[in-house]
């Protein structure tokens, strides 16, 4: 085993993957407590079909950086997404299918009427480690740091919003405000982990962690802290494992989520009887 590892992070491409690929898996983490305490579990998905639609028409049209023009696109579609699902006409479900739809229809002929299906739109879709470069890697670093430091300064601020955003309202907190914080923070995550997730599988390290850890623990802390740890450690065997099966890295990784959620609830109902 321990020889596989050494022979493992020999290669570039694993060394850039798990560095990071262990960034994304915290953040996601961290952010998808909120996401699924309010109820917003859907809003990756959307987010990550948007981030698709950008990629694919910025790579059809000659981008060589592609995540540069996806981020503010991306940032600014979960904005909007949330404007439009406060509308009463439109409820959050519904703005979600509306904007992905649209955004994977758009990308989709882009590519239909220019390169065609390639190995850039392929990855987008599916993932793949090999197709993170230098320039993704030092991105994709920067972004997880900074999503990371701002989850750390407005963490009570967003526990309130999460819990209680009508309290949060009449104590004169701007729980909007911090509402789109958590919906930008989640744009930045879903578009640097596209590379190596694919926009199918992405937003499955953001649900999760998060249902996971709530089997058994109760507590906001102790689910974020139980999330994180639960996402890094099904990332981290996720990518040994793809590596030894030569099967693709985010459906591993799904795939470990997927085995510890169902221990987890085992442990749930044995705690409870």
């Amino acid at each position: 085993m321990f020889e596989t590892i050494a022979e493992m992070m020999s290669h570039l491409f694993i060394q850039r993957a798990v560095l990071v690929g262990t960034l994304i898996s915290v953040c996601a983490a961290l952010l998808g407590v909120s996401l699924v305490l309010k109820r917003y579990s859907m809003i990756g998905d959307g987010l990550s079909h948007v981030g698709f639609g950008v990629l694919t028409v910025a790579t059809a049209f000659g981008a060589t950086t592609p995540l540069y023009i996806a981020i503010p696109c991306v940032t600014i579609s979960a904005i909007i997404l949330l404007k439009i699902g406060n509308n009463s006409k439109i409820k959050s479900d519904s703005a979600i299918a509306l904007i992905a739809s649209s955004a994977l229809a758009i990308g989709v002929a882009a590519t239909s009427v220019t390169t065609g299906m390639n190995t850039d739109v392929c990855n987008f879709m599916f993932g793949s480690i090999l197709a993170m470069n230098k320039t993704d890697v030092i991105l994709s670093i920067i972004v997880s740091i900074i999503v990371a430091i701002l989850f750390i300064i407005y963490y009570r601020k967003l526990f309130i919003v999460t819990f209680d955003e009508e309290f949060a309202k009449a104590s004169g907190l701007r729980a909007k405000r911090y509402t789109n914080i958590i919906a930008v923070l989640t744009a930045l995550i879903i578009v640097i982990g596209m590379r190596m997730m694919g926009v199918m599988l992405i937003s499955s390290i953001i649900i999760f962690p998060a249902l996971t850890s709530m089997r058994i623990f109760k507590s906001f802390k102790g689910v974020v802290i139980s999330s994180a740890v639960i996402s890094v450690i099904s990332f981290l065997i996720g990518i040994y494992l793809s590596y030894i099966y030569n099967i693709s890295t985010g459906a591993m990784i799904v795939i470990v989520n997927l085995v510890i959620f169902v221990l987890f609830t085992i442990i749930e109902k044995i705690i409870h009887e």
